[in-house]
């Protein structure tokens, strides 16, 4: 199992400030209300360190996991643990097989063909919107969205590659203002951004990825919804290709080969009767 951050490290900062206020050792007695409003947050927040280590690739496709396991490891109830897995469990990033036991979905071929439709639709979609509807305000954001992805790029650091690219594509989405395409692609963000992470550790050239959004944005600057929408939808294709080819590499580097069979002899006292 990929190793979780153990006490004093990053578990320690995310979540330790907010079990004090869960239990009320911080100010003494709280309402009830605010009490409620501690725990969620203990809920999201654990939820976030979960998700950095799937993301990250400290945990892997196919690895099981159990509650109790988690729960020790972050310093949290069992309760508090599983809404927070049920939230992950909700962005597809992993899935219950037992009742305290838990597995990270390995991704196939057909699961990365089923990302690159449904996404595809969603973001033609919306940048055809977008080049429709644009507003000065639009083009502004967009712009400064993509400047953060060259930015990015100039880094040369993937995980920041991977935050700005996955963030110009909601900035696509979110500027349509169609609150019910936006909600769907909230739905599909993380499973966009896992395959992001695989594609672009394939890239040697990460200025590719730059090559790759520019035309997207000039056409809905532009204007030209039908080319911004058809780029959109094609603009996926070479991308899940990778990281399809990245999880298929992931997977053989993990897999661990079985124990020799071991070879069926006579006993000692067969033989002396066959001789």
């Amino acid at each position: 199992m990929g190793a979780f951050p153990q006490q004093g490290e990053m578990v320690e900062a995310t979540i330790e400030n907010t079990a004090s206020a869960v239990t009320g050792r911080e100010t003494g007695v709280k309402s009830a209300r605010s009490v409620k409003v501690d725990r969620r947050s203990l809920d999201w927040r654990a939820a976030d360190v979960l998700r950095e280590q799937i993301l990250s690739g400290k945990l892997v496709p196919g690895q099981r996991v159990t509650e109790t396991a988690l729960a020790a490891q972050l310093e949290v109830s069992r309760g508090t643990l599983r809404a927070a897995l049920r939230a992950l469990a909700h962005e597809g990033l992993i899935q219950q097989v037992a009742y305290t036991k838990w597995m990270l979905p390995e991704f196939s071929n057909s699961d990365a063909w089923e990302l690159y439709t449904l996404r595809g639709t969603l973001e033609g979609m919306a940048a055809r919107l977008a080049a429709k509807h644009r507003t000065e305000d639009c083009v502004l954001t967009l712009k400064a969205a993509f400047d953060r992805l060259v930015a990015a790029v100039a880094s040369r650091r993937h995980a920041r590659v991977a935050d700005a690219d996955l963030a110009l594509h909601k900035t696509i989405v979110s500027i349509t203002g169609h609150q019910r395409l936006i909600d769907q692609y909230h739905l599909l963000e993380q499973q966009v951004r896992h395959y992001i992470v695989c594609s672009n550790a394939l890239i040697m050239d990460l200025n590719q990825i730059v090559s790759e959004h520019e035309p997207i944005v000039q056409a809905i600057i532009a204007g030209n919804a039908e080319a911004a929408e058809t780029l959109a939808r094609e603009h996926n294709a070479p991308e899940v290709e990778r990281a399809a080819a990245a999880m298929a590499q992931e997977r053989a580097g993990h897999a661990v080969e079985p124990p020799p069979a071991k070879q069926k002899g006579r006993s000692p006292a067969r033989q002396s009767k066959a001789a």
